[in-house]
């Protein structure tokens, strides 16, 4: 496939964000492209690109499970073989993500293994033999059918990789690059979206010095007041430096979480998140043991979002149990926690300028950076009381869109009386 073609992949405008695999890899079990499916496999996870087979991560039997999995991954790549669709889960499979394509945004990569792309389109040679049996099978509901040949017919009419003998380690090899750079072109436009925070993100990143290799796991706070930006700067910090590490995860919400749930559904959500597999643990302690059993060699990524207590950093973020080179990056409003518990840098983080603010405020006012003259001293005055913090003036903005004069006045005067109570009505 040429940047040219890539074009004409199967996908819509919805947005990259939200998904939670990089990957979905479809490929029929014993065939003959299996080899070539695990080399893909671990160079794609080598890349940092977080992937999942229809098979190795999920129980087998659990057909629910790979459908789930199609939905919940960006790029769907469907390794199309001579076997292929004789197997009806790899077919359900591929009809799944080519309704997710119209509904949700997932983009197809198909990879021809030893079949033309004419085969497929057309179920012709063994795509023929395959769905004869089918139809026989399944005579009596032949909607089925019907599905996973539209189906076929839409992904053989795809651009993608026509693999031909000798040449699997190049595919391989364009296939991730191609990937990682769309993740990353993804990432960037996100972060140039985000008002303030490109800025902030550089500046971290040097604070975060990734350049060099310290003797042990580097842990790292971001601090400041509730809305002012922690958690945007480090998902974006996380986004744009994920692939350099060897398994990553990021944990939200630690504070509510471990209300909710407890300490030990974090450790097996971390587990989870950097073995790609399932680990049951029964207590803190048996956690952290495991954690430093599977992970003492790893170079691993991991933000803790929103900590607040020196037992949830104790449970979750012993540097003994992770490989030199490792990343842990916490949030906090609490920067004597931080500095209590130990942490190695704390980035405090800055409200935004007022250039910054009312170009914010703005944005969620009116849709638009020009502010109608009528508007404008009440939005100066509005962006005043939000002092700079991101998440004040997106729920303030959000929330006198397309009112009156009138009701902006009437706001502003609530603010007034109780500044700092009432500012929190908007920070939700």
């Amino acid at each position: 496939m040429t940047t040219e073609s890539s074009s004409n992949l199967l996908s819509s405008s919805s947005s990259t964000s939200g998904w939670k695999y990089d990957v979905f890899l479809s490929c029929r079990r014993n065939d003959s492209c299996r080899k070539f499916k695990d080399h893909l496999y671990a160079a794609l996870n080598k890349r940092g690109i977080f992937t999942i087979g229809d098979d190795d991560e999920l129980e087998r039997g659990r057909e629910e499970a790979i459908l789930k999995a199609v939905e919940e991954s960006r790029y769907v790549i469907l390794v199309l073989s001579q076997n292929y669709a004789s197997s009806t889960w790899c077919l359900d499979a591929l009809a799944k993500a080519v309704e997710c394509t119209k509904s949700m945004g997932q983009t197809i990569l198909p990879i021809f293994y030893d079949v033309e792309p004419s085969e497929v389109l057309r179920q012709k040679g063994s795509f023929a033999e395959a769905f004869s049996e089918h139809e026989q099978v399944f005579k009596d509901n032949m909607g089925k059918v019907y599905r996973w040949r539209a189906a076929l017919n839409t992904v053989g009419n795809l651009n993608g990789w026509n693999l031909q003998d000798g040449y699997e380690s190049r595919v391989i090899q364009t296939i991730v690059e191609w990937i990682f750079n769309e993740l990353n072109e993804s990432i960037s436009s996100v972060s140039k979206d985000l008002v303030g925070v490109d800025s902030r993100v550089k500046g971290f990143l040097s604070f975060l010095d990734l350049e060099t290799r310290p003797d042990d796991a580097q842990i790292i706070g971001i601090s400041g007041i509730k809305g002012i930006g922690k958690t945007t700067i480090a998902r974006v910090v996380f986004d744009s430096i994920r692939a350099r590490f060897e398994a990553c995860s990021f944990l939200a919400d630690i504070r509510e979480v471990t209300f909710k749930q407890g300490p030990t559904h974090l450790q097996k959500q971390l587990l989870s998140d950097l073995l790609k597999r399932n680990v049951n643990i029964w207590n803190v302690e048996m956690g952290i043991n495991v954690l430093r059993e599977r992970l003492h060699t790893k170079m691993v990524l991991i933000v803790l979002d929103d900590v607040d207590q020196l037992e949830q950093l104790a449970a979750l973020c012993d540097r003994s149990c992770f490989g030199l080179g490792s990343r842990i990056i916490i949030t906090s409003r609490d920067e004597r926690l931080l500095s209590t518990f130990g942490v190695d840098k704390v980035y405090e983080v800055e409200p935004l300028t007022d250039e910054e603010a009312f170009k914010l405020f703005s944005s969620k006012a009116f849709k638009k950076d020009v502010v109608g003259e009528e508007f404008l001293e009440l939005s100066k005055n509005v962006v005043e009381f939000a002092n700079g913090l991101p998440l004040a003036l997106k729920g303030l903005g959000s929330f006198l869109f397309g009112r009156s004069i009138k009701e902006w006045s009437s706001a502003l005067d609530r603010l007034k009386e109780n500044p700092a109570e009432n500012l929190l009505m908007y920070m939700k």
